[in-house]
């Protein structure tokens, strides 16, 4: 078990805190007795600040609100009879909708960022998660680097060089983030009308965009999550027997906070004929299949792939998409409008196409449902950094293999023009090694020493409605340069490779020119936000 690193607060501070959060000094707890839109804001505040949660309550929120009648506030009042009646529907009948009604906000920090994939693994859950494209990660928690040390690593023959190789790769950087700012700002001016601050702010977040490859997956991260009692149950249920040591003793800490809050909704997930079951069966089938394909491809090496590769696709992705379109408007049944559509002439089918996704002003006017009649799956190598953010997409499926130095790594070229490539590659080969040397005894937790630029292979599914969200998005200009390489790759494929140019062009918000800073628009907007309002010129 791992040694958290417990937060210190002055008796005054943890008289107020008390009030709000169900504990002071782990690293899971749940948030209570506060208006939605505060809990809301905590949370998009957090996925940008260095700071835990509840000293950024502290620090930026107490001020702001009125808590003279919170003085004997009690999470606990009122739960005893909700509980009652929630045992006899929830439990007893087992209706498992009740358990969609009931929500927690839960915050759950130092988490390495291999653990954050499995805290982000369902759909209907909400996550921000504590970004590498704002924070420096070589700030410190109570004396040490951010990265997580496992017990039994600690304990073993291993544990001195792991906390060597770790604190090295950490020190290499630190100084290539300094080193890389330098030269960003020396070689890209100030705009005449941009602050110091935005200025600043900008040219950091390039060089922690190239230096966040270096960056291993055990660094530790902060996540917000908002989510049903189901769906916290859902997710238990899969980290109790999760391979990685960690996930597992992480769902014992999040079962314990989350019973102060919502008890009932998790009865069933230590039960042994209810979720410890589920659970085994989720263990179960994972060992079968892993044994099955250790058995049928183990030794077959991969072969050479681009980045990005369409493997599925339907060719018929048109004429289905304009029947969608059709369907909700008309009496036919489906087959019948599929067949008049298949006789439409060009002219007609641009009409209702123009018709049903209307003028596009903004990236956030989205066409409707009908786009969701046409799917892509796509193979990807990219490196684990642009992998993170992908991931957390909800409206698709993605999954993953084990993350693994032996794909190779990429290498910003911001970091070759600042003549730092034998730092960011020393600490890369330092990485391999390590994981090379924890393997054989620890294969799961090996998988910490793994830098973030290191590539690993996934796919992702998604239909066309969610290819106009994500690929706009993805590929705007604060995007960090690694998938917004992949973004315009998969859109590049949809219009080529499957020919879908059509579905293509309705994406007409996506960014093709890299800017020159990524951050930079995005800083001056939150500044031209900040600002106050210009007082109303007096009438004459």
């Amino acid at each position: 078990m791992t040694l958290y690193v417990p937060e210190a607060f002055a008796d005054d501070e943890a008289d107020i805190l008390r009030r709000y959060f169900t504990n002071l000094d782990g690293p899971v707890f749940a948030l209570v007795n506060l208006p939605e839109v505060v809990k809301g804001a905590l949370f998009a505040r957090y996925s940008r600040s260095p700071k835990s949660l509840r000293r950024l309550f502290l620090d930026e929120f107490v001020g702001e609100l009125d808590m003279s009648g919170d003085h004997t506030v009690d999470a606990t009042i009122g739960l005893e009879r909700a509980e009652q009646l929630y045992e006899r529907v929830f439990f007893e009948y087992g209706d498992d909708s009740v358990a969609q009604l009931g929500g927690v906000h839960l915050a759950c920090e130092q988490a390495s960022n291999l653990l954050t994939k499995v805290l982000e693994w369902g759909r209907l859950m909400s996550y921000l998660e504590q970004s590498t494209r704002y924070i420096a990660y070589d700030g410190r928690l109570g004396g040490r680097y951010r990265y997580y040390r496992d017990g039994t690593i600690l304990a073993s023959r291993f544990g001195t060089r792991y906390v060597g190789d770790m604190d090295r790769m950490f020190d290499a950087y630190s100084e290539v983030i300094d080193a890389v700012t330098e030269h960003v700002r020396t070689t890209v001016p100030r705009g005449s009308s941009d602050s110091e601050f935005v200025y600043r702010q900008a040219t950091r977040a390039k060089a922690l965009d190239a230096a966040r490859g270096m960056l291993p997956a055990a660094s530790l991260s902060n996540v917000g999550i908002y989510g049903s009692g189901q769906g916290f149950e859902s997710l238990l249920l899969r980290m109790r027997t999760h391979p990685l040591p960690e996930a597992r003793d992480y769902a014992e800490l999040m079962l314990y906070e989350l019973r102060k809050v919502i008890p009932s909704f998790l009865r069933r997930v230590d039960l042994p004929e209810r979720g410890g079951a589920w659970s085994d069966y989720f263990a179960d089938t994972r060992a079968r299949t892993q044994a099955i394909v250790d058995r049928l491809f183990g030794d077959e090496r991969p072969a050479t792939t681009d980045e990005v590769t369409l493997v599925d696709w339907d060719p018929e992705a048109e004429d289905k998409l304009l029947a969608a379109v059709c369907y909700p408007h008309s009496r036919l049944p489906e087959d019948q409008l599929l067949a008049r559509v298949r006789m439409l002439g060009t002219d007609d089918r641009i009409a209702l196409l123009k018709a049903y996704v209307g003028d596009r002003t903004n990236r956030r006017h989205k066409p409707g449902r009908a786009f969701e009649r046409s799917g892509y799956r796509f193979d990807i190598l990219s490196d684990y950094g642009a992998f993170r953010d992908l991931q957390r997409h909800r409206m698709l499926t993605i999954d993953w293999q084990p993350l693994t130095p032996r794909h190779g790594f990429s290498r910003p070229a911001l970091i070759d023009e600042t003549g730092v490539a034998d730092s960011f590659d020393g600490a890369l080969a330092r990485s391999a090694e390590l994981y090379d040397l924890l393997a054989g005894d620890f294969p799961e937790q090996a998988r910490y020493a793994v830098s973030m630029a290191y590539r690993l292979r996934y796919t992702m599914q998604f239909n066309a409605r969610e290819a106009i969200h994500m690929l706009e998005l993805r590929s705007s200009p604060q995007g960090h340069p690694a998938y917004r390489r992949l973004a315009l790759e998969m859109h590049r494929l949809i219009a080529e490779r499957a020919g879908h140019r059509v579905i293509a062009e309705v994406m007409t918000h996506l960014t093709v020119a890299a800017p020159e800073l990524e951050r930079l628009e995005s800083e001056r907007r939150a500044e031209a936000r900040r600002q106050p309002p210009m007082a109303p010129t007096p009438a004459p």
